[in-house]
């Protein structure tokens, strides 16, 4: 099929629940026309095993300059997608380039540090638990998790692997939440955009002066010990992704676990009868309702049969990890159940919400650690945690990127 007779699907740059759609559009093929911010044409791969494919096929890039609508100048200035097509960083690079800049970062991600920063997760979480039950205490006995737990773990823990100093973290979120934003006008994302890098900017200035034993000291050498390693450009480009990446959809799979086990009490008995472990629920709410939804962007290099359908090279292309995780093809036709004794198969993997290929998320490790680490013990000292409003009326992030709500608002009860 040409892709291009197709009429698109126009992403809402509101965000919104995603899943009604997905199932809409996986209906009609593996494979979708979209329409994004400023009616520029890409596509999504919603199928888990064309997303599969997609992700690791040698045809595919990730560098900008196979953009052919960027290239041709036709995408605006303050375009709200422009951070993820344009910053200079793993997530934008290729072949030498790509192993060249994983490799500077992912000694920091190994299984054996993972390992290494148990005890401090487990500490930050009993302290953000401690937060939780006063925050609840001082407002009526509701407290906002996402605010008080599920944001500030992981972008503590983020932080300090960094270098980031405490009274940088609300600032690098809030940008990082406007960068990550699709409904953002062209003022607002070109503002987040430069105060993100200003901000990384004076964080890597003070760390040349003053190093440390964290990872941005250990970039900066890079940078000074040899400049092909690293420039000043994909330094601060690779801090960008490391800061969004590395708490921003955390803070999602804590939010969506938590949402997920609330509405299914009986998926939270199966854990706490044994039969299900912590993990079970990480990787089920992964599959089930991924922290990002429409991930930007990669682009075939020639044009590209994908699921038989036809994607013209250039194309920015999505990758749909929550319409792949409740594929029917493959998760069978109660996909949109939340299960956590769901069996994975041996010939495929679990789910794809952490990716797949050459750039499969090298945080993966850490923010299982994390989500299981909270839930366990958010669980034990609130067992009988409940959401304060029902799923219906919680509020949506502004994003087709992100899958989260803005707030959880919960009766922590102990």
């Amino acid at each position: 099929m040409d892709i291009s007779s197709a009429a698109p699907h126009r992403l809402d740059p509101a965000g919104g629940c995603p899943h009604a759609d997905n199932a809409r559009l996986l209906a009609l093929g593996a494979v979708a026309p979209v329409l994004l911010p400023g009616d520029i044409e890409g596509t999504a791969v919603l199928g888990h095993e064309a997303l599969r494919e997609f992700l690791a096929h040698p045809g595919v890039a990730k560098h900008a300059r196979h953009f052919t609508a960027l290239r041709e100048g036709r995408i605006a200035q303050g375009w709200p997608l422009m951070t993820f097509a344009a910053v200079q960083g793993m997530t934008t690079a290729d072949g030498d380039d790509h192993r060249r800049l994983r490799s500077l970062v992912s000694r920091a991600f190994t299984a054996r540090r993972v390992a290494q920063l148990r005890p401090r997760v487990e500490e930050l979480t009993d302290s953000l638990l401690d937060d939780l039950a006063h925050a609840a205490v001082s407002d009526g006995g509701v407290a906002d998790l996402r605010r008080h737990f599920a944001l500030p773990l992981p972008m503590g823990v983020i932080s300090e692997l960094l270098g980031v100093a405490d009274h940088y973290r609300d600032r690098l979120h809030r940008l990082s939440g406007q960068v990550v934003a699709t409904d953002i006008g062209p003022e607002q994302a070109i503002a987040a955009n430069s105060g993100l890098v200003a901000a990384l900017g004076d964080i890597a200035a003070a760390k040349a002066t003053q190093p440390g034993d964290d990872l941005i000291s250990a970039l900066i050498a890079a940078r000074d010990e040899d400049g092909d390693r690293l420039s000043q450009q994909e330094l601060i480009g690779t801090l960008v992704l490391m800061i969004i990446a590395g708490h921003e959809t955390t803070m999602n799979l804590i939010t969506n676990a938590v949402r997920a086990l609330c509405g299914h009490r009986d998926q939270l008995d199966l854990v706490r009868k044994g039969q299900a472990g912590w993990d079970d629920v990480v990787e089920e709410t992964l599959r089930w309702d991924a922290p990002v939804s429409y991930f930007p962007f990669r682009y075939p290099v020639r044009d590209l049969t994908v699921d038989g359908t036809v994607i013209p090279q250039g194309t920015p292309v999505l990758a749909g990890y929550s319409a792949a995780g409740r594929d029917p093809a493959v998760y069978g036709a109660d996909a949109d159940r939340f299960d956590v004794t769901r069996p994975g198969r041996s010939d495929t993997p679990r789910h794809l919400s952490l990716g797949h290929g050459a750039h499969y998320c090298l945080g993966a490790p850490l923010a299982r650690l994390e989500a299981g680490i909270a839930l366990e013990r958010l669980f034990t000292r609130f067992p009988d945690l409940e959401l304060a409003v029902p799923e219906d009326e919680l509020i949506r992030q502004p994003s087709f990127v992100g899958n989260s709500v803005r707030t959880l608002p919960v009766r922590p009860r102990p």
